[in-house]
């Protein structure tokens, strides 16, 4: 497996500064770039994609999990996620009935008679990305702790990563919905 934090030159962190990480994705991506003198394509594309991995809270907390060699485990899930997952799969079925009706809608009339459905259907789906990114924000706001923590938890961590993959993916079928329904 890379080592992605390494192939970057940054320090294996929960929490990277964004600066840094592009500094460090420019610097490494223009000295394997193919076109460069002693470039490498295959050194430029693992550069590339170690940029791609660490960007991303989700996949750069399952990336230093693994290279950690935490096992798998479960990861209870907190009553307040819980709570918004009912919440949004409640609303993302209601945007597919929705959806299934605009689509079987044989006139404009009809079409109109559910711009009213339509509008609340996206203001609380809308409302519902909203708490996610609030959600999503609390969690990233515990990375920086984890990384000063004297012995680093790493059920902690594992929790705060599967919370963040969650919220990734229900970010996703939102945006799906609302795309849907324009």
């Amino acid at each position: 497996m890379t080592d992605c934090f390494a192939l970057l030159g940054l320090p294996r962190a929960a929490a990277l500064d964004e600066a840094a990480l592009q500094a460090a994705w420019h610097e490494k991506g223009r000295a394997a770039h193919p076109d460069s003198p002693g470039g490498d394509a295959a050194l430029a594309a693992d550069i590339n994609a170690a940029h791609e991995i660490l960007s991303q809270p989700e996949k750069r907390l399952k990336h230093l999990l693994e290279l950690h060699a935490e096992p798998w485990r479960t990861v209870p899930i907190s009553a307040e996620l819980m709570d918004l997952f009912m919440k949004m799969g409640a609303e993302l079925q209601n945007a597919a009935i929705l959806a299934k009706k605009r689509q079987s809608a044989s006139s404009a009339l009809v079409r109109a008679l559910l711009a009213p459905q339509e509008m609340r259907l996206k203001e609380a789906l809308e409302a519902l990305n909203a708490q996610i990114e609030a959600f999503r924000s609390q969690e990233l706001e515990k990375l920086p702790l984890w990384d000063q923590a004297p012995t680093q938890d790493f059920a902690a961590l594992q929790t705060i990563q599967a919370t963040l993959a969650y919220l990734a993916k229900w970010r996703t079928q939102i945006r799906e919905a609302l795309l849907a329904l324009v």
